[in-house]
């Protein structure tokens, strides 16, 4: 079911979305090739911006099927399916097979290539109004249907505090991603509550050591740098809505390094599986969190 008609039932974690008016709602769609300036007031405004159709289709679900053809093997694909569709076996996957081929595919020259698309880095060239600089560090997630789990409410410094905090986050759907498949949510009008609690954490961390300071998972945060699994209650504690999207193979959402988000989960019923990757870009000229200049890895305590 497509939000165009009515809001579906979404679930985070064990806990249901209030679909109420007051609660959720649509994110605002824009035209990358609008003026920069235009852009530039949206993206302060909101804290984010969808880019509609940045990126060559074909080439998004080119690069889904490279992915998914790399799993084959591990057993994640239901058997007579093509690559390109995504579709879950249901069964008992190789995990440790997936585990080690997702450590390849973070250092494929092709997901590099994917990631630094033409598109991609002169969109951040005009927002930065200079040469921007993608971290190396990448996060690039499948996620099946049914998971119980998804990501938590957050904002990304939390993860990025030796760094700038001029920041941007892209959230790439490889492959398209209607509400019901999950995808990235967003607490609206939050990059202004995630600045106030960020100004709130370094306030009680000012006693701790730098190293202390700039991580995610200090005395002031929780276990995952997380600030809450249960989204309705955030929404209810900001008087706020939770903003979602039909997401298609070709979009790019931005968001702010202060920004509240978080991921719903796949709700499908046709097995197919959600993917996506998380990049961030700041200017080159900006310090640099040194810790994300390495590939991920899962033990990388980021």
């Amino acid at each position: 079911m497509s939000i165009h008609n009515a809001y579906p039932v979404l679930r985070s974690n064990g806990y249901t979305l209030d679909a109420s008016p007051e609660r959720i709602g649509q994110l605002v769609s824009s035209d990358p090739g609008a003026p920069i300036n235009a852009l530039r007031e949206q993206f302060a405004a909101q804290g984010y911006l969808w880019l509609k159709g940045l990126l060559p289709r074909e080439g998004v679900l080119r690069f889904r099927e490279r992915f998914f053809g790399a799993l084959a093997s591990a057993g994640l694909l239901k058997d007579g399916t093509s690559p390109r569709e995504g579709i879950y076996s249901g069964l008992n996957e190789d995990n440790q097979a997936i585990a080690k081929t997702m450590h390849e595919i973070v250092r494929w020259s092709a997901y590099e290539s994917f990631c630094l698309q033409e598109p991609i880095w002169q969109f951040y060239e005009q927002l930065f109004d200079g040469a921007p600089y993608l971290h190396k560090r990448k996060l690039i997630r499948y996620t099946k249907p049914r998971d119980v789990s998804s990501t938590g409410a957050h904002y990304d410094l939390i993860y990025l505090r030796a760094g700038t905090d001029r920041v941007a986050t892209s959230w790439i759907p490889i492959g398209d991603c209607p509400v019901e498949m999950g995808g990235l949510v967003y607490l609206e009008g939050s990059h202004i509550a995630g600045r106030q609690m960020e100004k709130e954490f370094s306030e009680k961390n000012t006693n701790l050591s730098r190293e202390e300071q700039i991580s995610a998972y200090n005395k002031s945060m929780s276990a995952t740098g997380w600030l809450t699994k249960d989204l309705p209650a955030l929404a209810e504690k900001w008087n706020s809505r939770w903003l979602v999207a039909d997401y298609e193979a070709g979009d790019m959402v931005i968001h702010s390094a202060y920004m509240i988000h978080a991921a719903t989960g796949n709700d499908v019923t046709d097995g197919t599986m959600r993917l996506s990757t998380d990049i961030r870009f700041q200017r080159v000229s900006d310090e640099v969190d040194v810790r994300w200049n390495n590939h991920y890895s899962m033990d990388d305590m980021l």
